[in-house]
C-alpha cells in the first residue's frame, strides 16, 4: 500500500505543541474556556478540547447558546438561559442547576478578561461509548405511511411469498452495508431462501405481517428482529434468510479482496 503522508505517534508533548501551532495560525483568539469534565476553567487555547468520544461530537447530541458581553455586562443572560433550558429539555439532555450555569458562565467571562464580546455556552449528552443510549430501536415511517429506516441502522423484511424487500433509498441513509446485501442476497434464490430482491416502497401494514425483518448496519451486520411493538414478527424467532445472509456478509467481509485494505501492524 502506497504511503502518501508520514504518520506519527505523538507524545503529550508533541500533541501540546502541534495544538499550540493550530491556534495561533487560527484569525479568532478565545480567552477562556470551562469543561465541566475538567471541573476548570483554562485560558490557553490548546487546551480549549472536547473529547472525540462526547456525543455532541460523534452523534451531534449536544445544544449551545450565546450570551454578548458588553462594556464589562453580560446582556440578557437569563433569557438566554431560559432558551437554553427549553433547548435541553427537547433534547432530553440533563443540565445542572440553574444558578450553578450562571455562575459558571460568569466567572468564566471573568477568566476571560473581555470586556466586550459573546460567550457561548453548550451542554451535551457527555462522553462515553461510540453507541447510543441502550433503549429499544425505533422504525421511522414516512409520511406516505412507509418503511423508512431504524436508529442509524437500515431495515428489510420477507415477505410471506419469500421476497426479500428493502425501503427506497429516496429518503433514509444509503447503508453501504444494505447496498452490498442486496448485491450478495440474489444467492440465496438458488438455495430456495427468497424468491427474489425488491428496493421498493414497504406500508407498514405489509411490513408487520412479515416473515422475517432486519436490521443491517457496518457494526451490527444483520441483526433478526423478532418483536416489533411486542407484537413477533413472524414465528418471533431468528429466521433462515437474516442467517444467511449475516454468512454471507461475514464471509465477504473476510474474502472479497477488491474490498479490503490491509493494515500494517
Amino acid at each position: 500500500m502506497p504511503v502518501t503522508t508520514a504518520l506519527q505517534t505523538l507524545t503529550a508533548d508533541e500533541v501540546l505543541a502541534r495544538l499550540r501551532a493550530l491556534r495561533t495560525r487560527q484569525p479568532v483568539k478565545f480567552s477562556a474556556f470551562y469543561s465541566s469534565q475538567l471541573d476548570g476553567i483554562v485560558t490557553d487555547p490548546a487546551l480549549m478540547v472536547v473529547p472525540f468520544d462526547d456525543h455532541m461530537v460523534h452523534r451531534g447530541h449536544g445544544i449551545f447558546d450565546t450570551a454578548a458581553i458588553e462594556a464589562g455586562k453580560i446582556y440578557d443572560l437569563e433569557a438566554h438561559l431560559d432558551r437554553f433550558v427549553r433547548s435541553a429539555r427537547n433534547s432530553k439532555l440533563k443540565l445542572p442547576a440553574r444558578e450553578e450555569m450562571r455562575d459558571i458562565i460568569v466567572r468564566t467571562t471573568a477568566a476571560s478578561g473581555r470586556r466586550d464580546g459573546s460567550i457561548r455556552y453548550w451542554a451535551s449528552a457527555g462522553p462515553g461509548s461510540l453507541g447510543l443510549t441502550p433503549v429499544d430501536n425505533g422504525v421511522f415511517i414516512d409520511e406516505a405511511g412507509n418503511v423508512g429506516e431504524s436508529s442509524n441502522m437500515n431495515v428489510a423484511f420477507v415477505g410471506a411469498d419469500g421476497m426479500l424487500k428493502h425501503p427506497k433509498f429516496d429518503h433514509i441513509l444509503s447503508g453501504c452495508t444494505s447496498l452490498r446485501l442486496l448485491e450478495l442476497a440474489a444467492s440465496l434464490q438458488t438455495r430456495n431462501l427468497i424468491t427474489g430482491v425488491q428496493v421498493c416502497d414497504i406500508p407498514v401494514a405489509e411490513a408487520r405481517a412479515a416473515r422475517e425483518m432486519m436490521l443491517i448496519g457496518s457494526s451490527i451486520k444483520v441483526a433478526p428482529v423478532v418483536e416489533w411493538d411486542q407484537r413477533p414478527i413472524g414465528a418471533g424467532k431468528p429466521g433462515p434468510v437474516a442467517r444467511a445472509l449475516r454468512e454471507l456478509l461475514e464471509a465477504d467481509m473476510r474474502s472479497a479482496r477488491e474490498r479490503l485494505i490491509d493494515v500494517p501492524y
